[in-house]
């Protein structure tokens, strides 16, 4: 199958040698060319350059891009789509008041999703999740990393990985998996931790890596939730099964969950709405990628992470939906851009960098996936008529998707 599309307004995120990572200021760079062709074969990317060079292409579907932008689909890293049911109730309680803590305290919160999920049939949590990866998809998203955690028992928790392979297996969205191994305590854990996190160590992550179908591991690290200790126990006992960390910190409190992530060589930190120098310091050098997540803040009402001072020391940031019923009920992409933009402060060029080239690079992804470059898999975007990339998030409660092309296939 080859596919040409011709008279690109502007084709974006182009680079004539493959990028797998952006940091400081080169995410203000977005390469572009204007007025373009670009040419795929199967599932790849085969040739692209300015419309006065497209000669010699025999096509079997040409799309006329007139006024129209190409450039990747969206990669975000970060979802938990894999859930049961909703959480209505919870929405009304904080328009009421209650804070994330206090619906947490009175069983809400995931322990309100993990007993949801316990008793909805592997089929039905398969066709509500692949109803919300179909959602996503439309709305520009060729990439997906989908976490586990709201199972917190062996059998539930097993029961979302297979979830997660099937859609994989069912959708042409590329899809990683994630255990979230240590999400919340159960009730009947909860003045026992370490016997939790024993339960965790020793029979839920290796029956997991039984199942062969994740790389990762993540560890909730937060006050409340898992501390320093208990997650520096979780992410030794995954690294023993080759599970490689993406870890939640510093959503509410600064625990010294980055350094630690760093140290155990984690893909990413993600959340990071608290924020000191000494996590800046502890970045800086390393491989890991911090992940700013801005619909959580924006549907929990709390800070907004420091988008602008982790770009200006120097260091790369991918951008994430969080996409979960609890604290980010939406996998929007192009709204998260544009709060990008707006609440983190980073310019359209960063942004774009941020949702293509570094959000697959906090997939592991990104020598792939995330720019348009020969050779990487077609993942992309064709927008609707605007005049600049810039308008993506500045319009950004508008949807500016014309058409989707996943796995080189036009959707």
């Amino acid at each position: 199958m080859s596919l040409l599309i011709t008279n690109i307004k502007q084709l974006i995120q182009v680079h004539e040698y493959n990028t797998t990572i952006v940091m400081g200021s080169d995410m203000k760079n977005l390469p572009i060319i204007e007025n373009a062709y670009l040419y795929i074969e199967n599932d790849t990317i085969i040739e692209f350059g300015d419309m006065k060079d497209c000669e010699g292409f025999d096509a079997e579907t040409t799309i006329d891009a007139s006024g129209k932008l190409v450039l990747p689909s969206w990669c975000d890293s970060h979802t938990h789509i894999v859930y049961a049911g909703d959480r209505t109730s919870e929405f009304v309680d904080r328009i009421n008041g209650l804070s994330y803590a206090d619906i947490a305290n009175k069983g809400g919160g995931i322990l309100n999703s993990a007993k949801k999920l316990q008793d909805t049939s592997e089929d039905v949590l398969f066709e509500q999740s692949l109803k919300r990866l179909n959602e996503l998809i439309a709305m520009g998203t060729g990439a997906v990393e989908i976490k586990t955690g709201y199972g917190l028992t062996v059998e539930a928790e097993l029961k979302m990985l297979r979830v997660i392979k099937r859609l994989k297996q069912e959708s042409l969205a590329v899809i990683i998996p994630t255990l979230l191994a240590a999400h919340a305590i159960p009730e009947a854990y909860k003045n026992n931790k370490q016997d939790y996190i024993h339960y965790i160590t020793e029979e839920l992550i290796p029956k997991a890596a039984e199942l062969n179908i994740t790389n990762y591991i993540d560890v909730f690290c937060e006050d409340g939730y898992f501390d320093i200790n208990d997650t520096d126990a979780i992410l030794k006992a995954g690294k023993t099964y080759n599970l490689q960390p993406k870890i939640h910190v510093n959503q509410f409190n600064i625990l010294g969950g980055i350094a630690l992530g760093v140290k155990h060589n984690a893909l990413s930190v993600d959340h990071l709405e608290e924020l000191n120098d000494d996590d800046i310091k502890a970045l800086k050098g390393s491989g890991t990628m911090p992940v700013a997540l801005p619909g959580c803040s924006y549907f929990l009402s709390i800070p907004y992470t420091q988008g602008r001072k982790i770009i200006d020391s120097g260091l790369p940031l991918a951008i994430a939906t969080d996409y979960n019923p609890g604290s980010a009920p939406s996998g929007n992409m192009n709204f998260v851009v544009g709060a990008a933009c707006v609440k983190l402060k980073l310019t359209p060029e960063e942004a774009i960098n941020a949702a293509t080239i570094n959000g697959a690079y906090a997939m592991g992804i990104s020598n792939m996936y995330g720019s348009i470059t020969r050779g990487k898999k077609a993942n992309l975007i064709i927008t609707k008529p605007m005049n600049h990339y810039s308008e993506i998030p500045y319009a950004f409660a508008h949807n500016p998707i014309d058409q989707v092309i996943i796995n080189g296939q036009l959707l």
